[in-house]
């Protein structure tokens, strides 16, 4: 009994702390970044240009910058991610397995700014190169023409595709270990009963792992939102709401980085300010995931 109550007052306790310590974050980030908006009121959050030095700090370019690369990134390596985790644990022969777990969980490890060297200095001419050919063979179509514009190298794709190439490895790390959650019977089960691999994968596998799954996509989310160094060297600097994905933009995280060093009082209360959007978009994402999961977990199961 003694033991029993230890333990529930312990993890009562760890619970609690958890939320003081994210309690603390918020209403202190809040104090620090109330100047900037009771000075600048709805367009701080409205405003559609950040440009400090004209005492202009809307927000929104910012916003868009960061939900548009990560949703880049989600774009490029989900299917990649999924794709390796099935190649491990259904396809791959166990000599090639562990050379694979062990190379992604490698690429994991690698620190940012590695990789926003790397693309710097080696990937922006030839996305530039890509880019402005893609552009150039869809000039003449409605939309299209629009969304693949010139490209200078810099741009909102070349983060996207940069922040993939790092979220790939944490999601399907997380992926892998969740699919090796399927119980065994109920694959060979439907094999048995005829399913080909494929048939297995999307009926018995998939539903038993999507929980798992969004769980993994969710850590990369919030990977690609709070990436900051390499998204800074490849996106080009320019706060700016614009459809064309090949042009250059800016992120919360990046325009931190950048100021945040060199800020006068408003400019670095308004940079706290972002940190906190940023903090909240990233605890809407989560809630919204977990309900999604919640509603898809019902309707495998059969609840009403």
């Amino acid at each position: 009994m003694a033991a029993d109550t230890a333990f529930r007052w312990t993890a009562l306790g760890a619970g609690t702390t958890v939320l003081l310590v994210l309690a603390l974050i918020l209403v202190t980030m809040i104090r620090q970044a109330w100047p900037a908006w009771s000075e600048l009121g709805a367009s701080y959050f409205f405003g559609t240009e950040w440009i400090p030095s004209q005492g202009k700090y809307g927000i929104l370019p910012l916003v868009y910058g960061t939900l548009v690369v990560s949703l880049i990134a989600l774009v490029f390596a989900v299917p990649i991610s999924i794709g390796i985790s099935l190649f491990v644990t259904e396809v791959a022969p166990e000599w090639l397995r562990r050379p694979v777990v062990t190379t992604v969980d490698l690429l994991a490890a690698v620190p940012s700014v590695v990789f926003g060297l790397w693309a710097f200095y080696n990937l922006l001419p030839g996305f530039q190169a890509v880019f402005n050919n893609i552009a150039s063979a869809v000039s003449s179509i409605p939309v299209l023409n629009v969304v693949f514009g010139p490209s200078t190298g810099s741009s909102f794709m070349s983060a996207g595709l940069i922040l993939a190439l790092m979220i790939t490895p944490i999601i399907t790390s997380v992926t892998r270990e969740v699919f090796l959650t399927v119980p065994e019977n109920d694959k060979s089960g439907a094999l048995a009963l005829g399913a080909t691999r494929w048939e297995m994968i999307r009926g018995v596998v998939f539903p038993h792992s999507f929980g798992g799954m969004t769980g993994a996509v969710m850590l990369g989310l919030g990977r690609a939102m709070g990436e900051t160094v390499a998204v800074a060297l490849v996106i080009g600097a320019v706060p700016q709401i614009s459809l064309n994905l090949f042009g250059v933009g800016e992120t919360m995280p990046a325009q931190i980085f950048r100021q945040l060093s060199e800020a006068g009082s408003t400019l670095r209360s308004a940079l706290i300010g972002l940190g906190v959007v940023l903090l909240v978009l990233t605890i809407l994402v989560n809630i919204s995931a977990r309900r999604a999961v919640v509603a898809v977990d019902r309707r495998f199961k059969g609840a009403p």
